[in-house]
């Protein structure tokens, strides 16, 4: 069996804790006003009880010309740290509006290189296929 090169400590110390990121069938879509943040049929759906599932949007379906990285990094102990972005279209409402994982834990590797956005600081449309 292969050694996991960089394990989550909170699945070493939770083994119970389940997340689960599965594909979206359908078009998400990410607006700031009538801004098109982000649109993408290569969503992925991740869910994490109790918290909100929220989708994760491939970098390369996100205007990044609409954003401005922030210093804001945060730690979770099952996917890694977060690095933050603002969504400038949507002014001090889209500030730190996403999040992405650039190094993931092994066990998150599906949501690297990814954005999610806060949905009550940006409008998230999801049209099923």
């Amino acid at each position: 069996m292969d050694q996991i090169a960089n394990p989550a400590p909170g699945f070493q110390s939770n083994p119970g804790k389940v997340i689960t990121v599965e594909p979206y069938r359908g078009t998400v879509v990410v607006r700031a006003g009538d801004t098109v943040i982000a649109s993408s049929t290569r969503a992925k759906l991740l869910s994490e009880p109790p918290y909100r599932q929220a989708f994760y949007v491939p970098f390369e379906d996100i205007d990044f010309t609409q954003l401005g990285k922030t210093t804001l990094s945060t730690h979770c102990p099952y996917k890694g740290d977060a690095s933050y972005w603002s969504v400038l279209p949507a002014g001090e409402t889209g500030k730190d509006a996403m999040w992405g994982y650039e190094q993931p834990f092994d066990e998150m590797a599906e949501i690297r290189d990814h954005g999610a956005f806060y949905p009550d600081r940006v409008t998230i449309e999801a049209a099923p296929a």
